[in-house]
């Protein structure tokens, strides 16, 4: 997956997650910005995944990677934008078949239902599995844009 600056958003279920994850790519020496939110106080996904995913749609972030209590809301609000393919993934196996078969652009992590030990093996497992392209690509051209 060729990777530029990576798009990392939460809300305050995902935040402390979040903080786990960001500390991880800096440890590799990863860029990524962060889109908020910036707290554990009470606040709205949307309010975070919309600048991550219009980031993401615009190429200025890639890939991304978004956090919230069950994974749920910030992924059907991130798959509300053209072209971002955002994956919940609660394991390795199922991080690496978003990519491996689905191309997946943004990594969605479930904070309140995965250690953090978990959750930064997705996390590799997502930045370091290429897309397999082939019989998929076809399938991944049928998802509807707008």
């Amino acid at each position: 997956m060729e990777q530029k600056t990576i798009g990392l958003c939460s809300d305050h279920a995902g935040y402390e997650m979040k903080m786990v994850v960001e500390g991880y790519l800096e440890a590799q020496g990863r860029e990524f910005k962060d889109f908020g939110t910036y707290s554990t106080d009470s606040c709205d996904y949307p309010d975070f995944a919309h600048p991550c995913a219009e980031a993401l749609e615009k190429g200025e972030v890639y890939p991304a990677i978004a956090l919230c209590g069950s994974g749920n809301g910030i992924s059907m609000t991130l798959n509300k934008h053209q072209g971002v393919r955002a994956a919940i993934c609660w394991n390795v196996e199922l991080a690496r078949l978003a990519r491996q078969h689905n191309d997946a652009n943004c990594l969605v992590l479930p904070a309140r239902f995965i250690d953090t030990v978990t959750a930064l093996a997705i996390v590799d497992a997502f930045l370091t599995t290429p897309f397999e392209g082939g019989r998929h690509q076809a399938r991944v051209d049928k998802i509807p844009v707008k």
